[in-house]
Formats: structure tokens, C-alpha cells, sequence
């Protein structure tokens, strides 16, 4: 192994440490909230795409619907407090995704089924397709399901009503 392979996997191993590191933080933190909330679930740590995932699961997901909410309102707010306990302990700034009741994974495919689909639209008809507002994790979702289908996608407006554009080739 060169210097340089060897300088990346020690990075890439750092790196994976670290995202471990968040998740446990973040599952302790969700332990707790949970205990306060008088909820069950169990923690599922992982790591995708470079993010530390934290989901929480349940035999009863009716129980964990009230940390989903709304159009899962409730589980972006868990999601940013979170980031904030991971950050607190670390002092570095998360990108940790939390799940909870698979909620973000069901939505996933849903958003990568829309991307698809507009991507084939866009193909068919030559013309931009302007999507419905979303927010951040959506917008990435469709943003790779068209880049997956060919086409390039770009984020347009301001938050919370900023939105993704697909456009033909």
C-alpha cells in the first residue's frame, strides 16, 4: 500500500468511528426521550452514505406515530434536536438521519418513485417540470432519482417553499 491508500483508509476509518460516535450519542439521547415519553421502541444504528442513521421501531408503530406527526413534522423537529445533542458532545455539526416507524424509509421510495417518473416526463415532453415545495431530505431523494434517470434537477425558491426543477437533457 502507497503512503496516500494508507492516509485514506485511516480517514475512512476515522470517519466511520466518528459516525458511530453520533450514533450512540443519538440513540442515548432518543433512549431518553423515549423513557420520558413512556414510549417503547428499540434504537437501530447504522451508517449510510457517509450519514450516521438512527431509526426507532416498534411491534406497535401506532405508539411511534406520535413521534412522526403530521407529514412527519414531529420526527424533522426530533431529527434537528437530535443533531443538536450529537453536536453538543462532539462539537462537530450532524448530518445524522433519523427513521422512526419506517416513516423517512416508505417516504423515500415514494420520492424516488416521483422522481422517476417526472424524469420520464421531462424525457417525453422536452419541457422543465417544476415539482411541489419540499424540504431538504425530499428534495435530495428526487434529485437522485432523476440524476438516476439521466437528467439533471435543480433546487429553486426559498425555504420552506423551495422546490425542485427537472430538466430535459
Amino acid at each position: 500500500m502507497t503512503e496516500g491508500t494508507t492516509t485514506a483508509a485511516a480517514e475512512g476509518g476515522d470517519t466511520l468511528t466518528r459516525l458511530e460516535q453520533e450514533g450512540e450519542i443519538a440513540a442515548d439521547y432518543l433512549e431518553g426521550l423515549l423513557d420520558i415519553a413512556d414510549l417503547d421502541g428499540d434504537i437501530d444504528m447504522d451508517v449510510e452514505a457517509d450519514r450516521a442513521a438512527v431509526s426507532i421501531v416498534s411491534d406497535s408503530d401506532r405508539d411511534l406515530q406520535k413521534l412522526v406527526g403530521r407529514d412527519g413534522e414531529v420526527l424533522e423537529a426530533l431529527q434537528e434536536l437530535t443533531r443538536l445533542a450529537v453536536h453538543r458532545e462532539t462539537g462537530d455539526r450532524s448530518r445524522l438521519m433519523l427513521d422512526i416507524a419506517g416513516f423517512r424509509a416508505q417516504k423515500r421510495e415514494e420520492l424516488a418513485a416521483l422522481g422517476a417518473q417526472a424524469a420520464a416526463d421531462v424525457k417525453a415532453s422536452g419541457e422543465p417540470l417544476k415539482l411541489a415545495p419540499m424540504t431538504p431530505f425530499e428534495r435530495k431523494v428526487v434529485h437522485d432519482a432523476v440524476a438516476a434517470a439521466g437528467l439533471r434537477s435543480e433546487s429553486e425558491g426559498e425555504e420552506p417553499q423551495r422546490f425542485v426543477v427537472v430538466l430535459p437533457a
